[in-house]
């Protein structure tokens, strides 16, 4: 049985399933061609771009670790005026709803690259990733008043729906919730990766070239679980739930929490057809369980 689910609406976005393939998991889609179902996706986020091309953080850039890994890429990316001209065009006939992530260090760098992705009718949704977590300088996403003013100076310039992707690492996510929702934010991505640490006990030694780095997979569930839950019961916004989702009783967890979708990353590193298997079986257990609705999730036949 094929599934069918009421659409689920992101902003201004919709999606026809409720499964979103989160930013540097997917790469630019293509990578993933005849390794992922797409007609399983409700919608793919890119890899995050900049408005310069950036190399990414050099040496050992990922490390497995307990329960997930460790990333610390640094955001390599051959920069926003190249996607557009040599990678979109080949991309956006695919079939998921296609969210461009982007990352910046100043209001003036936002602002560019909300002109640049507006001239492109066809792109829909941004997502702002304001709490990447392994490149040298501050994440934005720690401080209120920075969110506020990026997300203002890029939804200013992008009308359409614009997503902000915050950090766990805040002592209250509210403030940080709240200031993007200020700023123009149509819709929340929660959460990005912890940070994390791992030696090697023989050179005694971090085995991350950059020291530290983003720790995801199965171990942050709870976590990012509280996350939402507080979001949700505190504020009126969209959010796109993940964080250890690897299977659908995980993600059936974050629709309980609160999130319109959820967002699946490491776990397809593993099985590449994770978001396949994942709605298949929320859409199984809805079925069996004859419900129609679990949390903002919906299906219709």
């Amino acid at each position: 049985m094929k599934p069918v689910f009421k659409p689920t609406k992101i902003g201004q976005l919709t999606l026809k399933t409720p499964v979103v393939c989160a930013s540097g998991t997917i790469g630019f889609l293509r990578e993933a061609q005849g390794l992922v179902d797409f007609n399983y996706i409700g919608a793919a986020v890119t890899k995050t771009l900049t408005l310069e091309p950036r190399h990414g953080n050099q040496g050992v850039r990922i490390a497995e670790v307990e329960c997930g890994m460790l990333n610390s890429i640094g955001l390599e990316n051959p920069g926003i005026e190249a996607f557009l001209r040599e990678t979109y065009p080949q991309i956006k006939r695919f079939s998921p709803v296609i969210i461009v992530s982007i990352a910046a260090t100043s209001t003036g760098e936002f602002e560019k690259i909300g002109r640049l992705l507006c001239a492109e009718k066809s792109i829909q949704g941004a997502e702002l990733n304001l709490s990447c977590p392994n490149v040298r300088g501050k994440i934005i996403s720690q401080y209120p008043q920075e969110v506020y003013k990026a997300v203002k100076a890029f939804k200013e310039q992008f009308k359409r729906t614009t997503i902000a992707k915050l950090t766990p690492e805040v002592t209250d996510i509210i403030e940080t919730a709240s200031a993007a929702k200020k700023g123009g934010a149509d819709a929340l991505s929660l959460v990005n990766t912890f940070l994390g640490i791992k030696f090697d006990v023989k050179t005694r030694k971090p085995i991350l070239r950059n020291i530290y780095g983003g720790y995801s997979g199965t171990g942050i569930k709870p976590l990012a679980l509280y996350k939402v839950w507080r979001v949700a019961q505190n504020m009126g916004i969209d959010i796109i739930g993940g964080g250890g989702i690897s299977n659908w009783q995980d993600a059936i967890e974050f629709f309980l929490a609160g999130a319109n979708a959820v967002s699946v990353g490491t776990a397809t590193f593993i099985y590449p057809d994770t978001v396949e298997q994942i709605v298949k079986g929320l859409y199984r257990y809805m079925k069996e369980n004859k419900l129609r609705k679990v949390g903002k999730l919906e299906i219709l036949g």
